[in-house]
């Protein structure tokens, strides 16, 4: 018992600390209500009692929510998201997997399988607005609720409900007893919210896509066995109640009789809360100098590779978080959880679920995807239903960069696999565009090519179009501007241009709203004439590097014209390039005996067999 103690107590913080966060967080939030640019967002704030029976896989639950409607409308209804409903036979998310051309293998044809006791469910008992009950109904996996009068605007409301759930058995993301055997990985557990925003209400079905959610402040008190471990999202509340704190035996423990512990916890300006519990995690923690304390919680009875993996895998996280911190921005919480379970990897407030059997560098790789997702989708957290791409590619392209530097691969282009596999669905005709909805996607392949390696190349590209400088500085300008605001793709292209002075409503138009595509080839020599041809139709700036006969070298850079400049370089900056021009030709001073197209391979090309010419 005294082991278990010994675990448990290193899962959070203590009170105080917590407290002092609330306070700033809470200041940080009030900027965000609606402000003299008519910039406004709603404001959430979550208190949860829940009661779990870890042999049941059922838990009840009472949740009050205090709500803020920061909006300039009047609302007469609002509505909850119920994720665990998906996991039942005959759900949208089960259907569409029955249905799509490639189901994910995690899912496939397993919802319709599903025992009665082996489905989720979260059943509303009761609701009540300011003490009034209220008219709800559950459809599928959202709660639709007709107040019993407006929310007006400015105004404050306060939420009780009293539900019972059921834990799916393990087959996305969250469930019970995964295939690693963890007990339970609670994500999308509770009713949820849904946000509301200057685009209306956003209620998608849970059908196997990602999430979006209110900014508020959480207060979760947990009962369950008290063999269990637990950890996740927040700071611990009252540490001597659940274990022996090893490193100050001045606190005293008070464990309470029964069969349960309590765990209570807070998170401050989040828009979601995970935890997961198993009786046979290790817990292992460490301390970033001016920085969070990471906790790392796995398995003890995995292989002793795995131990070991878990083990060298504490000090590279702190590499990554420093990384992020600095080439994104500071990462503002006081801890950071890397957690055994789900079904794969999958981002959360303060936390991450990951499988845990894996080689070093796949432990590693995907720790890194991650965490990069704490500023994309918790701290910027652009609608993911509508823009998956500006979570999934920009998470993709830092953590690339990142897993490049800390394990010194030194590779030339860290985002090479992303061209490859945009070349791919391209050439082969599956390809849709970035505008399209998450769950409206044909095909599980068009989603992940567009949202992880479209998306990345989004950034990677632009190095090439604006110089990777000023990519570097238009990201951190990106998150100082719009972190905890919800960010569209009209907020990352007005960063970039700000820094670069380079106009781009081209690019995001082109690359994010059609599937036109790049192309650009050698159409003739001559002595010291070059003409180049635009064939695909989406245009982008030319670098050019020229051989000559005598074997020098030089560089040139033909802007694109509704760029109205020229990114920094080197080179030779010649006369600017209309779109609508399928033809550029220009002399060079001396003649040429080669020359090759966008050396880099930063531009997403799809036929390169073309960008390369030697003068026989």
């Amino acid at each position: 018992m005294r082991k278990l103690f010994f675990l448990l107590i290193a899962i959070g913080l203590v009170s105080a600390c917590a407290k002092t966060k609330d306070v700033q967080y809470a200041n940080s939030t009030s900027k965000n209500a609606m402000n003299a640019n008519g910039y406004w967002q709603q404001k959430v704030k979550y208190t949860m009692d829940i009661d779990m029976d870890v042999n049941k896989y059922q838990y009840k639950g009472t949740q009050k929510i205090v709500y803020t409607n920061n909006s300039p409308d009047d609302l007469e209804r609002v509505f909850y998201h119920l994720y665990f409903n998906a996991f039942q036979p005959g759900s949208q998310m089960d259907v569409r997997s029955l249905n799509i051309a490639d189901p994910d293998r995690r899912v496939g044809d397993r919802i319709s399988k599903l025992k009665p006791n082996e489905i989720g469910y979260i059943k509303v008992n009761s609701l009540k607005q300011d003490g009034a009950a209220i008219t709800y109904e559950t459809v599928g996996t959202i709660l639709e609720v007709k107040l019993q009068k407006p929310i007006k605007a400015g105004e404050t409301v306060t939420f009780d409900m009293v539900f019972d759930a059921q834990v799916p058995v393990q087959i996305r993301r969250s469930g019970r007893n995964s295939k690693e055997n963890i007990a339970l990985s609670m994500a999308q557990w509770y009713p949820k919210m849904a946000e509301y925003d200057f685009q209306g209400w956003h209620t998608p079905p849970y059908i196997a896509r990602e999430f979006h959610g209110v900014w508020g402040d959480f207060d979760v008190t947990l009962h369950i066995d008290k063999n269990y471990v637990v950890g996740g999202t927040g700071y611990l509340q009252n540490p001597q109640e659940v274990g022996h704190n090893y490193e100050d035996k001045t606190i005293p423990l008070n464990l309470p009789e029964g069969n349960k512990l309590t765990w209570h916890f807070k998170a401050p300006n989040v828009h979601d809360f995970m935890w997961a519990a198993d009786p046979a995690y290790n817990h292992d923690k460490l301390q970033i100098k001016n920085g969070p304390t990471l906790h790392f919680l796995y398995k003890n009875n995995l292989e002793a590779q795995y131990l070991q993996n878990w083990k060298d895998l504490q000090p590279k996280t702190a590499e990554l978080i420093n990384y992020f911190s600095e080439n994104v921005g500071k990462y503002p919480y006081e801890q950071y959880s890397v957690i055994q379970g789900g079904d794969g990897g999958m981002e959360y407030a303060m936390a991450t679920l990951i499988t845990g059997k894996r080689k070093f560098g796949s432990l590693f790789g995907v720790t890194a995807h991650e965490m990069a997702h704490t500023w994309f989708q918790f701290l910027l957290a652009s609608n993911e239903s509508l823009h998956p791409w500006m979570d999934e590619g920009f998470t993709s392209y830092i953590s690339n960069k990142a897993e490049n530097e800390i394990l010194k691969e030194n590779k030339e282009n860290p985002h090479a696999a992303s061209y490859r596999g945009y070349r791919t669905i391209v050439n082969r005709g599956y390809e849709e565009s970035l505008s399209t909805h998450a769950d409206r996607y044909n095909t599980n392949w068009a989603y992940g090519t567009a949202s992880y390696s479209k998306g990345n190349i989004f950034l990677s590209q632009l190095e090439y179009v604006i110089g990777s400088e000023n990519v570097a500085k238009g990201l951190k300008k990106y998150y100082n501007d719009f972190s905890f605001k919800h960010p569209t793709p009209n907020d990352i292209k007005r960063s970039m241009e700000k820094v670069s002075g380079i106009h781009l409503d081209w690019y995001l138009n082109e690359w994010a709203q059609t599937t036109h595509t790049i192309d650009y080839g050698v159409k003739s020599v001559d002595g010291k004439t070059i003409t180049l041809e635009r064939i695909g139709k989406m245009p982008m700036p030319i670098d050019v590097e020229v051989t000559y006969t005598d074997d020098t070298k030089e560089n040139y850079t033909i802007p694109l014209r509704v760029m109205r400049g020229a990114k920094p370089t080197n080179a030779k900056i010649l006369e600017d390039w209309a779109w609508a021009f399928p033809t550029y030709t220009f002399k060079t001073a001396k003649s040429v005996k080669s020359l090759v197209i966008d050396k880099s391979g930063l531009m997403a090309d799809v036929k390169l067999d073309n960008n390369t010419y030697s003068v026989e």
